[in-house]
């Protein structure tokens, strides 16, 4: 692979407040994800390697608003035969509390997380992608619109060559269709 991997995000909207914590499912291994060009699915297992490494729980994706941390203890992460379960215990910050407020209201999008595909982590079967290993980076609380942010964030780790290029624009176009009114 050439240059730097891109960060991809996907969503779930399994999510469970208990006082400061927040419990549930950043992802889900039962079901496939139609992009409408193509589909993708998670494979039992793709989680296991990023586990050892320290990731971030977020607020909709963004880096300033770290809500806790695997290293810290706060972030609790396991993958078990459903996907890929987690458990946050909110800090007291703002960010923190208003993610409270929401989740007990209901107001939540979901769960989300972001990752790379390392060399040789995807297959693909026709239009369909199996993630077979990733790299976690982050899970996130989405609190609004829990789909791609943008098409910079979407951009895939695909296939090397044309295969990789003709791809990647038609996730552009599948998510521009998406967003469009």
């Amino acid at each position: 692979m050439t240059g730097a991997a891109t960060l991809e995000r996907r969503h779930t909207t399994e999510l469970r407040a208990a006082g400061r914590r927040l419990e549930g499912y950043a992802a889900t291994f039962a079901s496939t994800a139609d992009f409408g060009l193509f589909a993708e699915r998670i494979a039992p297992g793709a989680f296991q390697a990023a586990l050892a490494g320290d990731i971030l729980a977020l607020l909709d994706h963004d880096p300033g608003k770290v809500l806790g941390r695997v290293r810290s203890g706060t972030l609790r992460l396991n993958e078990d035969a459903r996907g890929l379960a987690f458990s946050l215990d909110l800090p007291d910050t703002q960010s923190g509390r208003d993610v409270q407020a929401l989740a007990e209201r209901g107001d939540l999008g979901g769960m989300s997380f972001g990752f790379t595909v390392p060399e040789g982590g995807e297959e693909w079967q026709g239009k369909t992608r199996t993630l077979r290993t990733i790299d976690l980076k982050e899970v996130s609380v989405v609190s609004a619109w829990p789909a791609y942010e943008g098409t910079e964030i979407a951009l895939r780790s695909l296939q090397r060559g044309n295969e990789r290029q003709r791809r990647a624009r038609a996730l552009k176009l599948a998510e521009a269709r998406q967003w469009a009114f």
